[in-house]
């Protein structure tokens, strides 16, 4: 009687652990889509081959395109900014010509390769410029011209060196959601987060 007990408790045991293993393997993959869907990665293998071409954190740039465009080749602005990185027409004609992209066509700009080719150039421009990572996304969303003003005015920098205040709202949100996002992606790219998916 006392086997046939033990037995029963065992057998309800492991019917309660299997059922715990199964809820936890659903409830890690619901997760993992919602941070997929949330925090998506696409063009990897471009992202990072320009990062390291131009000395940017692939996570950097990521967070950068995760907040221009959500990751949607072709996102259009009302201003006309196009592709991944939200370039606009004047920025892409000056770019070109620096990097330079030979027989470069309006028709290739959304394409993930050009665009995001050209969008990690002027964000290394902008570093090698401002020497600040904050800066950087401040004048990637406002303009070099306006970060430069905003650093000469001490309602807005009291060193001269650093943004203390961000005049414009949107860029002030921008600038946060960036650094945001980066850390985020930081995290899922350490951890080979996305690797996951080559599994299934």
């Amino acid at each position: 009687m006392l086997k046939l007990l033990k037995k029963g408790y065992y057998m309800k045991l492991i019917k309660f652990l299997i059922k715990f293993i199964i809820f936890l393997v659903i409830a890690a993959g619901i997760v993992y889509c919602m941070i997929c869907i949330h925090f998506p990665i696409k063009h990897y293998d471009i992202i990072e081959k320009y990062s390291n071409e131009y000395n940017l954190d692939p996570a950097f740039v990521c967070a950068i395109i995760k907040t221009e465009s959500n990751f949607q080749e072709n996102a259009e602005s009302i201003k006309g900014a196009r592709g991944l990185m939200q370039l606009m027409p004047d920025t892409i004609d000056w770019a070109v010509t620096k990097i330079p992209i030979k027989n470069f066509s309006y028709a290739n700009v959304e394409k993930p390769e050009y665009n995001i080719r050209i969008g990690c150039w002027i964000l290394n421009f902008l570093n090698e410029q401002l020497d600040n990572e904050k800066l950087t996304v401040a004048a990637y969303n406002a303009g070099i011209g306006n970060v430069s003003k905003w650093l000469d005015d001490s309602k807005y920098s009291k060193d001269g060196i650093n943004l203390h205040n961000i005049p414009y709202k949107e860029t002030e949100k921008y600038v946060e959601k960036v650094e945001l996002y980066k850390n985020i992606y930081t995290l899922l790219l350490r951890y080979n987060f996305y690797e996951i998916e080559k599994i299934f």
